[in-house]
């Protein structure tokens, strides 16, 4: 049971990347869409009693994940390798934890966070790629 996340199964940055891009979330957005997983994975790993003990430090900090603060070849996309390191943290974590009302429940408050974000997108548009394109070592 892994939802319909841009960071389920296989993904990898690159497929992360592509779902901000056809969302056209801006900079400020993505970074919007990171933390709203990344506060309901911290709310419900502290709820939880065995994850608490086990799991909370590597929630305390912010972003989360070895590629924290690291934008690699993705040009104005850095939260993609960020969302990767922590929706596989989720994915692989919390996920096996939630049964079928509680993962039909995420499915849809996801879906609406993600529907007011595209609404946001299309008020203020991301800005044009830069010349040297959206790929490049950094």
């Amino acid at each position: 049971m892994s939802g319909h996340f841009p960071f389920s199964g296989k993904a990898n940055r690159v497929a992360v990347f592509a779902f901000f891009e056809d969302l056209g979330l801006s900079l400020e957005l993505q970074e919007r869409y990171y933390r709203w997983w990344h506060e309901w994975a911290r709310s419900f790993v502290l709820k939880d009693p065995d994850l608490s003990c086990t799991k909370a430090v590597e929630l305390s900090g912010y972003p989360f994940g070895q590629h924290a603060h690291g934008n690699f070849h993705l040009h104005d996309y850095m939260w993609a390798t960020p969302m990767l390191d922590l929706g596989k943290f989720i994915e692989n974590v919390i996920f096996p934890k939630l049964d079928e009302h509680a993962m039909h429940d995420l499915e849809r408050q996801h879906d609406q966070m993600v529907a007011q974000l595209s609404q946001e997108a299309t008020q203020h548009p991301r800005p044009a790629p830069p010349e040297i394109g959206r790929y490049r070592h950094t």
